[in-house]
């Protein structure tokens, strides 16, 4: 595994103490529908989760990619839906201060920091998915701003979400080349927030949409313009693919430590479960995956923090990651028994963020297409 510095390892025990005090007490009422994981974000702001990234200069901590995973690995072994609300909030505060205009990094980040103000990223429509350059909502230059109308849905943090990066298409027909991205301001008029999405899976991470009415977007809120928007997403989707495979392992490892310390305690036909051979080889084969992905991911990771191209690394751990949590989440399930149904343990939460996990920031099948046309290089 790569290297921590100092202030990386500090980030790191500050990310366990926000999810033991924080997010482990509230997941249970959050998956019943009470509350959301917005209340928390002030405290995630306090623990530095929301500036991990962020430069220095703009008051974050200006910490490593290899730092924001295992972050997002320990946020995910508590609760899925928080971590990804957490760190989406956090990339949208790390996009606008790297690639926005000053007046809209003075005006938005400074509040996505404290988390008084919640991000999000929106490329998901109704009817476009990981075909993202198949996006229908529109801009249109109207003078020196942007009229933009369209609607966005399954995006994290929509419920909540008040500063959000829009992907639009300015030149209908034109694809990716047509595509810019705006930031968009929650409380204006034009915009309008749709219900909560209808699903049960990862309650925490309160996706949603929104539709977009004539929304005007001043001209310095253009984010990237049309020909440089779609480059920039798939850049920040290889990183999503990766902090995404981190979850996955953090979902598994809380599994195996649960199953563990259960197989101690729990005992049949006069002997500890651990004392079983077939019961145990079932941890065993977890805890044989998991430092696997762990290794793909990390290696993934290096790719981010050294600027090479990261896209089959991160198809990889995504696809080997998610294939993963699918398979010993619901095998280490079925080594606890009945007792793992319990709503106290984590195993039905996590096996259902297991398959929101390969679906989002590019299907297992689209990823796998990306890796097979590596192949046809060799």
């Amino acid at each position: 595994m790569s290297a921590l510095t100092t202030d990386e390892q500090r980030a790191i025990d500050a990310a366990r103490g926000f999810a033991a005090t924080h997010v482990r007490p509230n997941v249970q009422a959050w998956e019943h529908g009470h509350g959301d994981s917005r209340s928390v974000l002030p405290e995630a702001a306090r623990a530095g989760m929301l500036g991990l990234e962020v430069p220095v200069e703009h008051g974050g901590q200006g910490l490593s990619f290899g730092c924001k995973w295992r972050v997002a690995e320990i946020l995910a072994a508590a609760d899925f839906g928080v971590a990804m609300s957490v760190i989406n909030t956090h990339n949208v505060a790390n996009h606008l201060a790297r690639k926005a205009a000053p007046e809209v990094v003075r005006q938005y980040l400074p509040a996505l920091l404290s988390g008084r103000r919640t991000g999000c990223t929106a490329l998901t429509e109704p009817g476009a998915g990981s075909d993202f350059s198949a996006i229908a909502t529109q801009a249109r230059k109207v003078g020196d701003a942007w009229l933009i109308d369209g609607q966005k849905a399954w995006i994290v943090n929509a419920t909540h979400a008040d500063v959000m990066v829009v992907y639009a298409q300015t030149e209908p027909g034109a694809g990716a080349r047509g595509i810019a991205a705006f930031v968009v301001d929650g409380t204006r008029d034009g915009f309008v927030r749709d219900p909560r999405s209808d699903s049960g899976a990862a309650r925490a991470a309160d996706a949603g949409g929104f539709q977009l009415r004539a929304y005007r977007a001043q001209a310095h809120e253009l984010l990237h313009a049309p020909g440089q928007a779609f480059k920039a997403a798939l850049t920040s989707i290889n990183g999503a693919r990766i902090y995404v495979a981190a979850m996955c392992c953090g979902m598994v490892a809380e599994c195996l430590r649960v199953a563990r310390e259960y197989g101690a305690t729990r005992h049949t036909f006069g002997k500890s479960l651990h004392e079983h051979q077939g019961w145990r080889w079932s941890l065993a084969d977890a805890a044989i995956d998991l430092e696997a992905a762990r290794l793909l991911l990390d290696a993934a990771a290096a790719r981010i923090d050294s600027g090479s191209d990261a896209q089959t690394a991160a198809a990889q751990a995504k696809v080997f990651a998610t294939r993963m949590a699918g398979r010993h989440i619901a095998a280490l399930l079925h080594a606890m028994g009945a007792q793992g149904l319990r709503e106290h343990h984590p195993f039905l939460r996590h096996l259902a963020a297991a398959q929101v996990a390969t679906l989002v920031d590019g299907s297992t099948e689209m990823l796998l297409e990306r890796i097979a046309k590596d192949l046809r290089k060799l």
